[in-house]
């Protein structure tokens, strides 16, 4: 399992460094085709074979501009390592980084960001950010259990946060894996139709 998340991680990251001058619509379609190829590869993919083996594509929203915004970080220095729950008896460590607050649906949002305390110390982890959300939309058109998304560490209080590039959680896919669970804070009071929807097999 942490293999496979370390695997996703450094792509997504690959992603970042060779997406500097792509516009973020663009860094989403490019997102979303690299999350089809990973999932249509038997070496990377959390699909049960048979799943795997009628796999085309994922269900995404159509990428759209008005779910790519601008938030401010808060740094929340001194903070605690902490268990977070996940769906299985596993407690990763994690840390909480900071709170972003952004303007979405014309309503003020505010969630934490976090680092995870076995990845932190390795060099191409060391700007790596996790958002984990539910909202409005979760249960309905997206996953109940909520979303990830994986950001970067801006240089200074500005941070994009690219809805488009929300993806699912792998035990919606394969009850093997186990999954962080979004803290209540973390619920967007908004319906966030952007990034991967619901898994329907």
């Amino acid at each position: 399992m942490k293999k496979l998340l370390a695997m996703i991680a450094l792509a997504l990251i690959g992603i970042s460094c060779n997406s500097d001058h792509l516009t973020e619509t663009e860094k989403a379609a490019k997102f979303q085709k690299k999350l089809n190829k990973e999932f249509a590869d038997s070496k990377t993919s959390p699909l049960p074979k048979d799943a795997l083996k009628t796999f085309e594509s994922l269900d995404f929203f159509p990428i759209q501009e008005d779910f790519i915004v601008t938030g401010k970080l808060l740094r929340t220095p001194g903070e605690k390592p902490f268990e977070m729950p996940t769906t299985t008896s596993r407690k990763p460590t994690y840390i909480k980084f900071g709170e972003i607050t952004f303007t979405l649906a014309d309503k003020t949002h505010t969630v934490d960001v976090f680092q995870d305390l076995s990845l932190k110390g390795k060099e191409e982890y060391t700007n790596h950010l996790f958002l984990p959300f539910t909202d409005l939309s979760s249960g309905e058109t997206t996953y109940g259990g909520g979303r990830y998304l994986d950001l970067e560490i801006p240089e200074g209080d500005e941070i994009t946060i690219n809805f488009n590039m929300a993806y699912n959680p792998y035990c919606t896919y394969n009850p093997k894996y186990s999954c962080p669970i979004p803290p209540d804070k973390n619920f967007i009071k908004a319906d966030i139709y952007a990034g991967v929807k619901d898994y329907q097999y």
